[in-house]
């Protein structure tokens, strides 16, 4: 992976000195490898949906371009109250707690509310707790804004131990970040470890902030944590969602932020210097989507879940590889090779046409021993059949 050398003095350094995108840097070896004929490509990079929205949500778009005039101007920069409304009163519903519109913000899309998340309880010169492998755009935005990101191992079992991280903690030490189900393992952490980190935050009195984007994809039958049914939760937690792989809205860029008042009051200073309000017409299908679309919703899940266990089944077919995590959108493996885990996956791209992400992108470069070995596989966007596919060219690899 690409690292930055000599910095331009015209240039920010911290901005400099945080990683290429790396989906945007998977892109330009594909333009540098000649095109496989025999393997068209298999992109297994990226954790977005390709497929555009349901019909429904698609017809409520277009008579909301066309009837609603207030879709075309400035709203409010905290969002929509409805769709405050909306998800203060179905989140209350499914993790059994309280939560009020006051806690609840309007992104544009999850990347956002993680950036405002931190930039309203952190700044530079404090530390953030990251487990590692990080979900990587939270890596580059600490970077940027000179946090210091304080790695915390996850082990062979990647599931970050809050005894560790307690052991981690010093007093410029403003939050700690969780993602579960995880980018980019796919594991869904257990509801107790969840639970313990955020007992941790309440004790030292800074923040866990946990981006749950991949919630509605959990195999689990149950809420996947307990914090919201806790008194004073808003004090120590901060929630972030995405309705991008929920309703396929990712070009919309619709996310929640749920935090104190306090919280999104600092929150709303950033939003309103970077996008004034999120997207309105978006705003709406996502709306329209908690309202409408809860039994297609739960249909998505259930192929999600197919092909998570179609994954499982072929890795266990797979000599030599080693799957270390499965879930949601994703399936970590490690290779049997003795190249790092980015010369194996640009040999993929020449040899199979297949495109995925190494796991020395998920690590910073004095880990490599953590990453020459894992894969990241987005299997989200290949149903069964493309999955088949997927594994009887890594058989030939």
């Amino acid at each position: 992976m690409a690292r930055v050398g000599k910095v331009d003095s015209r240039i920010n350094r911290r901005m400099a000195g945080s990683m290429a995108p790396p989906v945007m840097e998977a892109r330009r070896w594909l333009e540098e490898t000649p095109e496989n004929e025999q393997f068209p490509l298999i992109n297994v990079s990226q954790a977005a949906p390709v497929a555009p929205p349901p019909p429904p949500l698609i017809e409520a778009i277009l008579d909301a371009a066309a009837n609603e005039s207030a879709s075309h101007v400035y709203g409010p920069v905290l969002g929509l109250p409805d769709l405050r409304q909306e998800i203060a009163m179905k989140w209350s519903s499914s993790y059994g707690g309280a939560i009020s519109v006051e806690q609840v913000a309007i992104t544009s899309g999850c990347n956002q509310a993680f950036t405002a998340a931190i930039s309203a309880v952190a700044g530079a010169g404090d530390a953030v707790v990251l487990p590692i492998p990080w979900y990587f755009n939270h890596k580059m935005w600490l970077d940027m804004m000179g946090i210091e990101s304080r790695l915390l191992d996850t082990g062979a079992g990647l599931i970050p131990c809050p005894e560790k991280a307690e052991a981690m903690l010093s007093q410029n030490v403003r939050a700690i970040v969780l993602v579960s189900p995880n980018n980019p393992t796919g594991i869904e952490y257990p509801a107790d470890v969840v639970d313990r980190f955020f007992d941790l935050a309440s004790q030292r009195g800074i923040s866990l902030i946990l981006d749950e984007t991949y919630r509605d994809f959990d195999s689990r039958g149950f809420a996947p944590h307990s914090i919201f049914a806790k008194n004073n939760w808003e004090l120590n937690f901060i929630h972030l969602y995405s309705f991008s792989k929920a309703y396929r809205l990712t070009g919309h860029r619709v996310g929640a932020l749920i935090a104190s008042k306090k919280i999104l009051a600092q929150a709303e200073k950033f939003l309103d210097t970077v996008s004034i309000c999120p997207n309105q017409l978006g705003q709406r299908a996502a709306l329209f989507g908690l309202r409408h679309l809860g039994e297609w919703l739960a249909e998505e899940r259930r192929e999600i879940l197919r092909r998570k266990a179609e994954m499982e089944k072929e890795f266990q077919n797979l000599p030599g590889w080693s799957l270390k995590g499965c879930g949601a959108y994703f399936a970590y493996a490690e290779h049997p090779f003795e190249e790092d885990s980015e010369k194996v996956v640009r040999r993929m791209i020449a040899d199979v046409g297949i495109l995925a992400l190494p796991g020395s992108m998920f690590v910073p470069p004095s880990m490599v021993e953590i990453g020459c070995k894992p894969i990241r596989f987005a299997f989200a966007n290949s149903d069964v059949a493309g999955i088949q596919e997927l594994f009887a060219r890594l058989r030939q690899f």
